[in-house]
């Protein structure tokens, strides 16, 4: 069956520099097995499929699937879904904010005035502090000594992520990781007058070796709600991710009250039919 297929870049508007996703527009009919084959074969870290909403608060239901499960949420899937549906003639019930139905829960998206997209930073799984036991290793992992590691907690809105801080984003960017045992983000303020206030890398465990993700929402998001709530930063600010993978990822954070919005561009690069 041929189905409306688009192929998205998030988070960069420099051709080819962000965090790219596979995003089918009418997943109908599909069973989870044959979404799951079609995301192992795009090769790329979340292929997304669209479905009519379960909850009728929801103007569309989404499946986030990576090479090998399924996620409750991911950022990056999200805007850039988001971003396809929208430019597909999707039509939210509220002219202000489309609400994402996924695996954890409604996720609300709104534009901003430079006609980018962000998503409102939905809560921890898990917070609080990281054992002991874990981050030794997390550190010998991205070959640092333990006090190379300025502060570390749970951050975890879906994917499991651990966080880290270092002291500054040189050694951030200076990070050659070994074998991560778990999904791990790094961040590393830059200097004062820098366009960007931190630098972020996120590392995951993949077929026995770690690969980098380019350019991560869900890692962002819950790494901003850590920042701000211990005043390492103050909102808005931009941050940095992809440099070291040659890429210009930039994510915009805001805050208004308790909301943290996550934001960025998004650009699609191939539009088509897939046959699925």
């Amino acid at each position: 069956m041929q189905r409306p297929f688009r192929q998205v870049d998030v988070f960069t508007s420099t051709p080819y520099g962000g965090n790219p996703l596979a995003v089918v527009l009418d997943a109908g009919g599909l069973t989870g097995e044959e979404m799951q084959r079609f995301a192992h074969w795009t090769n790329l870290s979340e292929t997304t499929f669209l479905l009519p909403p379960a909850d009728p608060r929801a103007d569309y239901r989404v499946r986030i699937f990576t090479t090998t499960s399924e996620l409750p949420f991911a950022g990056h899937p999200t805007l850039g879904t988001c971003h396809a549906w929208l430019e597909a003639g999707g039509v939210p019930r509220d002219s202000r904010t489309v609400v994402q139905e996924c695996g954890a829960g409604l996720i609300r998206v709104r534009g901003d005035d430079r006609g980018d997209l962000a998503f409102a930073a939905p809560p921890l799984l898990r917070s609080g502090p990281v054992d002991e036991t874990l981050l030794t290793g997390l550190a010998a992992a991205l070959g640092i000594a333990r006090d190379d590691v300025v502060d570390a907690e749970w951050a975890d809105n879906g994917p499991g992520w651990v966080a880290l801080l270092l002291r500054d984003a040189d050694a951030v960017l200076a990070l050659r990781p070994g074998r991560v045992p778990v999904d791990v983000g790094v961040a590393g303020p830059h200097p004062a007058g820098s366009p960007y206030a931190y630098e972020l890398r996120a590392f995951c465990p993949h077929d026995g070796g770690t690969t980098e993700d380019p350019v991560t929402g869900s890692l962002n998001a819950s790494v901003a709600q850590w920042l701000l709530r211990t005043g390492r930063v103050t909102a808005p600010y931009t941050v940095s991710q992809g440099t070291a993978l040659g890429r210009a990822g930039r994510v915009r954070i805001t805050a208004e009250g308790d909301d943290v919005w996550v934001g960025g561009s998004v650009v699609t690069r191939v539009s088509g039919h897939v046959s699925l």
